[in-house]
Order: structure tokens, then sequence, then C-alpha cells
């Protein structure tokens, strides 16, 4: 790859360094400080010509900085003035109400157990007026914790704000397995959900950092999500307030371990948190500032010209400098477009542009004649035949040992013995076991996958008592009827999912999602609806009916498997009424909203289905280990599972499954405002939120709005999802283009994002929008003047 004129096009910015090394103490005075910082950041990334432009895309890649910056991220040095330690500032020592210190992940800091009661964890004044002058015209921060959270619950890890408006709240769903951030900008919320399970009964460490627009999420020291949002508010009002554990006095509970909150204010401070990660260019905060001191430039780089001119004229002979990405793969370095065999020997792999794409080898069917069976060879994927062994009605593959008076092994159609040293066994003769095909005994309970029994990377090893298998994860499918090795099945194509109406499934690797049509939100994980009466919960509708918006209103429908008029639904008995499809032989049983087949024993009945390792007969009917609220039926070989149906009249209901059949005092909970009351499993819409009481417990997400497929949005006053806009003035919310500028009417070019005054127009604030110049005039300030 020849890259003609490349070393043109690099050639300014590198001139524009040399000017910053030139400059930088007359022109700036950046001797010491966070502006001596930005010099040392700004740098190409890699050899292949990438401008820390797109610092957005940057990886953790990185080389060690020998900059200052740097050695204050790492703890060398911190500046105590550029942090706060939240659980030192509120002295959790002596709270006694809610709290209780514990042992936390590491012994260097104090640990608190959030206990599930009312509590009171906010700051005290001083507190929060040293919160709000650190984050006083500051553009970036980090927020640090390590927590234990208590798994399926819900609650805000830290909250600042005033009265019912979050400047910074951090909050973990483990009801929807989501890590919400809600903040402010223009003076309305904004919330960034990521989905994410935080509340699983571990520690993790969390870090989130904003620089300007630009946010990162790390859990345990990994980037989990990089996001352009819309720059949040910094200058927090004098009557903000910190809660540490709770949103605030009624709402937002945190139930479990907390160590180590934190506030930074450097670039990129996760870095104190994970000292191992690094960076090599500018955040978007201080890259900013150092794109607004280039362009200050411009008039000193156009003096340069003839210099700039002699410098290309030097350079001339680079032009055929070779740019190559390559691959490193376990210590191996790969050039572009080289291609090798993975260690497994089923994967065939390529380096393309510094990237690493595989793809497995596709086995041909393998039909053995009768004497041979199918057989894995040494550094092959694919299995071949090989002669079988028989000995007193046994069959044996090739290597497989059988023990009858001496070990023999079968080696090309041929039992031959072999002598083999059983080494000695550390358990009671009656906890010996004989392992099939293997000659010496092993103790009970024996690792026989650590024996390095060969799964692909969509299937798992399981131990049973004489061997091991591989068997498919969960999501994927044998290939040619070999659990080592697994495919993806595409549950939507296959039309195994539970995505209701108004819904479109979208396959993911080993399982897959139900997203809304657009116009729709959702109510759960599998179902979405029209906004107006259904999705506020004012409606009328019977519990086993859907509720359907319409123009005047709303109508019910009976689900399938009930009769009525949709405020009353009553179940169909399939098995009274004779309608059910049951084979002859099998017996039917009504169920809610439906019916199933159990299948009598005896010989006549067939079609178990194998589950776990073992069978499930046909007929079967079970609850999941891993998700008690459903429930599994086997039917003809095939399993089908679905929710478990709630019958609130049944004194002994699944509370957790069925939150609406929960009348307890202690599981209702009051609403934002304080003033209504809703029972567990209530639905109810606050705040461009969706609610939900559980157990107590208030769980809100943010409304899932339509994408719009339009440059520029607004939000209209009492609405809660954009709507497109032509002009960029109106716009609320836009990506701003540095390369879009505007005259300012001072003969100054402004970048896109720019604010400035009129000239002669004291009262008037104009502002760039990627090319485009906005003025509004302050009415109160033309009162005053």
């Amino acid at each position: 790859m020849r890259h003609k004129n490349s070393w043109k096009k690099i050639l300014p910015i590198l001139f524009i360094v040399m000017l910053l090394l030139i400059v930088h103490t007359a022109v700036f005075k950046w001797s010491t400080g966070p502006k001596t910082l930005l010099l040392g950041k700004f740098s190409v990334c890699n050899n292949c010509h990438r401008s820390c432009e797109r610092e957005q895309n940057a990886s953790s890649r990185a080389s060690s900085l020998p900059f200052e910056w740097f050695h204050v991220a790492v703890g060398f040095g911190m500046d105590p003035d550029l942090q706060i330690d939240i659980i030192t500032e509120l002295d959790l020592v002596n709270t006694t109400l809610g709290v209780t210190q514990v042992s936390g992940l590491h012994n260097a800091s104090k640990a608190f157990l959030f206990q599930d009661t009312e509590r009171e964890i906010h700051a005290a004044p001083h507190v929060s007026e040293k919160l709000i002058q650190l984050f006083r015209n500051k553009s970036e921060f980090t927020f640090l914790a390590t927590l234990q959270q208590k798994a399926l619950t819900s609650g805000a890890i830290l909250s600042i704000r005033e009265l019912e408006h979050s400047y910074f709240e951090l909050e973990s769903s483990g009801l929807r397995d989501e890590i919400r951030y809600h903040y402010r900008f223009n003076g309305k919320t904004r919330t960034e959900v990521f989905p994410y399970r935080l509340a699983d009964g571990q520690w993790h460490k969390i870090a989130v950092s904003l620089s300007a627009s630009h946010l990162l999420l790390h859990v345990d020291c990994n980037r989990i999500y990089e996001r352009v949002i819309d720059p949040p508010e910094m200058n927090l009002t004098p009557e903000s307030s910190l809660w540490l554990g709770q949103r605030n006095r009624k709402h937002g509970f945190f139930k479990g371990v907390i160590q180590d909150v934190k506030v930074i204010f450097i670039p990129n401070g996760y870095i104190t948190q994970c000292p191992n990660l690094n960076r090599t260019c500018p955040t978007c905060s201080d890259f900013l500032s150092l794109v607004q001191g280039i362009m200050d430039l411009q008039e000193l780089l156009a003096k340069m010209t003839a210099k700039l001119n002699y410098a290309e004229t030097r350079l001339s002979q680079l032009e055929d400098c070779h740019c190559e990405k390559t691959c490193q793969v376990n210590g191996l370095i790969f050039r572009d477009k080289d291609s090798w065999v993975e260690d497994d020997h089923c994967r065939n792999c390529t380096c393309k542009s510094g990237v690493v794409e595989c793809r497995r080898m596709s086995c041909p069917p393998l039909e053995c004649p009768p004497d041979a069976l199918p057989v894995h060879a040494e550094s092959q994927c694919c299995k071949v035949c090989k002669a079988k062994c028989i000995y007193g009605g046994k069959v044996l593959a090739e290597g497989q040992r059988m023990l009858t008076k001496t070990c023999r092994e079968c080696r090309n159609g041929v039992l031959v013995k072999v002598t083999e040293t059983c080494p000695p066994l550390n358990c009671s003769e009656k906890d010996h076991v004989l392992p099939e095909n293997q000659c010496c005994s092993v103790c009970r309970g024996h690792n026989f996958c650590a024996e390095g029994h060969r799964c692909g990377e969509n299937s798992e090893c399981k131990n049973w008592n004489t061997k091991a298998t591989c068997e498919c994860k969960n999501g994927y499918l044998s290939v040619q009827g070999d659990s080592a090795y697994c495919e993806d099945i595409d549950e939507c194509a296959a039309k195994m999912h539970y995505c209701h109406a108004n819904t479109v499934c979208v396959n993911l690797p080993g399982s897959y999602r139900c997203d809304c049509v657009s116009g729709y939100v959702r109510v759960d994980d599998f179902s979405c609806t029209e906004r107006d009466e259904c999705g506020s919960g004012q409606h009328n509708c019977d519990e086993n009916a859907i509720c359907t918006n319409t123009i005047r209103g709303h109508s019910c429908t009976c689900k399938p498997g009930y009769v009525g008029n949709g405020t009353i639904c009553r179940d169909i008995d399939e098995c009274a009424l004779k309608i059910h499809t049951c084979w002859n032989d099998s017996a039917c049983v009504n169920l809610a909203g439906g019916f199933d087949c159990l299948c009598p024993s005896g010989p006549s009945c067939t079609g178990d289905c194998p589950h776990e390792g073992g069978f499930k007969r046909n007929g079967q009917v079970w609850t999941l280990r891993e998700d008690r609220c459903s429930v599994c039926s086997c039917k003809d070989g095939k399993i089908f599972c679905r929710r478990t149906a709630c019958d609130c009249r049944n004194p002994s209901a699944d509370l957790f499954c069925c939150p609406e059949c929960d009348t307890r005092v202690t599981s209702q909970c009051l609403d934002q405002t304080g003033h209504k009351l809703y029972r567990s499993g209530d639905n109810w819409t606050y705040s461009c939120q969706q609610c939900r009481c559980l157990e107590g417990e208030v769980d809100c997400w943010p409304l899932q709005c339509p994408t719009l497929n339009c440059e520029y949005t607004a939000i209209s006053e009492g609405e809660c999802c954009p709507h497109c806009v032509s002009d960029p003035c109106l716009a609320d919310s836009i990506t701003y283009d540095i390369r879009k500028t505007c005259p300012d009417g001072y003969g100054i070019t402004r970048l896109s994002g720019a604010v400035w005054t009129m000239v002669g127009s004291p009262c008037t604030t104009c502002k760039c929008k990627n090319g485009n110049v906005c003025c509004s005039v302050d009415l109160e300030c033309l009162n005053n003047n």
C-alpha cells in the first residue's frame, strides 16, 4: 500500500507541533499545570497518520508516557485538591442508622454495608460546598467505586441532585441488568443506559469518566462502553446535595457493600483505580482546547509557508514509505494478509489491516464403513474413520482401552496389550471408579475435564461419574451431531423466541433480543405497546387481556387461551371442550391460557427430551433452575418454555415471579412525589421514565423513543421523545463537527460549538452550530440595559 502525498497531509500537523514547542512559553505560558499536559498528548497515533482528532476511537494499547500527568494519574503525588473521598467526607464510621462497617474487597480502606432499612446518608453543607467548588468550571472528572450489590436489587450508588433534578446519578438495576447514568443538559434530564449485570452479589470496580461530551465506562478494569453524549451541566447550584447509596430520603436505596468511593478531577481518572490501563491521545476536553490553540496559530503559520515548502521538499523522498498494520497472536507477529491455522486446527485465521479474522473449518459429513468409527486424530480438526475393535460384545474406538486380565488398547482394529502403571489413589476402595474406556481407576468426583477434554468455543465440558462430555452452551446447536463443536441457533429465523406483537426479533450470538418497532415503547423484555392509556396503566383491561391504544382511547382483547370481553377474561378449558391436540394415548392437562399433554408410562410412550445430561419424559413439566419464573415442558422430543402463569388467589404464589399478587404493606412503593402509593407489580410513567414497583423497591428506566433518520432533533416542551427539525438553530441535540466553522463579526473564525457575544449587541449571544450562526437575545439583559 503506497501513501501518495501522505506526508503532505501530515506535515501541517507536525509543523504545528513544532510551533507549539516554540511559542508555548511566550504565547500560552504553559510552564506548569494542566496545559503542559496537552503538549505531551498531541501525537500521531501509531505510524499510519491517524490524528488524535479521532480520540474516541483510541484503544488501550498504549505505551508508557513519560509526562507529568501520568504520574499524577497513577497516584504519585496526587493533588488532594483534585479529588474528594466520599466515604471519608461523610464520616460513615460515626453513622449508625442503616450502615455497618464490614470487611471489603481489601483492607486498605473502610467498607460499609448499606442495609435494607430507611436511612439518610447525605453530605453536610460544608462537604456539598466543597464538591460544588470542585465541579465548577470543570469539563472532566471520574467517579470511582468498589461495590458488592445484592443480587436482583436496584438502587442509586451516588446521587448529586437538587430536589428532583440529577446533576450526576449512577444507578444499578438488578431487575433489568442495567447501569444508568442520569445527568442534566440545557436544563433537561438526560439518561444513558448501559446493559450490564452489576447486581450479582460479586465484587466489582466501576469507573465513569466524563470529558466534555465523551463518556467512558469501565467495570473491573475493562472498558465496557464508550459514547459521545450531550455535555453534562457541571456548575452545580448552591442547593445541590450529595447522597451515597440512595437517591433521596425515600427512593433508590442501594443494598450491598460500598468501598473506595471517590470523585477525581483529572483526565482519565480511571487510571487511579486500574494503573495498568493507559492512553496515548488526549481527552475530548483537552483536545478541543488544543485545537483552539492551533486555530490561534493560523496567522503565524501563514508567515512560515516558505519554511514549510522547504520541509516538504526535504521529505519528498519519504513518499514511498510502506505503512502496514500487523497482528500479534500468542506472542507471534503476522503481517497484513498472512493466514494461519489456530492451535486447535479447526479455525483458519487471517490478518486484515491489524484485525484478526477467524472462521471455523467446515467438516464434510463422515460416513464410516461398518468396521470403523469416527474419531479425533492428532493435528486434525475433523474426525476421521478408524478401524474399531470388538471384544466380548463391547465395541471400542481407536485409542480406547479396556481392562480384562491385562490392559488392552484398540489400535488399527486390533486390541494391543499395553503396560500401564496406575498411580496410587488417595481415597478408600469403595470410592474407586473405573472410567469408561480406561484401565486405571480414579477417585469418585474426579475432574475428567481437567485432563484436556477438547470442547469448542461454543460448548463446555461437563464431568460425569466415569467420563467427560461436551455440551453446547445455551443458544447453540451441535454441528453434525458432535457437541464438541456448536453453532449459534438463529432463534428469530427458527421462530424459537418469545417476541410478541409490535416487536422485531434480533438474533444475537447464543441468544436474541426483542426490539420495539417505531412508535412503540417497551413493556418488558418481550413486549412493546403504543403510548396513552396502555403504557401508563390507565385502562380497565383484565390481567389476561391485551391492551391496545386507539385514537379515542384503548381496547381490550383477551389473550389466546382466554375468552371474554377484554375487561373480564376467563381461561378456556381445552381439555374439557376437547379442542386440544394431545395424542390418543396421552392425557390432556389444562393450564392457565393453554394446555399440556402428559404421556403415561409404557412401551407405547416415546418422545422424551434430552436435558442437562439426562432426560425429561414426554409431557413432563418442570421449573428452570436458573429462572424460577419460567416453566418448561417436554413434548414429542422438544422442550418448550414459557413464563409461569400468576394466580393471585393461590396463597402459595411466588411473589418474585408474580409481584402483582404481593399485597404486603412493606412491598408497596411511594411514587417520586411521595403522594401516591403503588402495589408491588404496578407500573407508571414519571418524568419520561417507565417505573415499576417490586417488593417495595422502585425501579425506573427511560421510555423507549423511536429512532429518527434526520440530522437535527429537538424535544418540545412537555414531550419526552425528540422530533426532527430542519433548522440547526432549533436543535436540542447536535454533534459538533470542528471542521465546520463560522465567522463571528470580529474577523475571527469560530469552531463549531463556540459561543460569543454579537458585535454591538451585548445582550445577543451567538453560537456556531456546524457552520450555522445561531443567535438569541437575553430579555433580562435588555430590561436591565
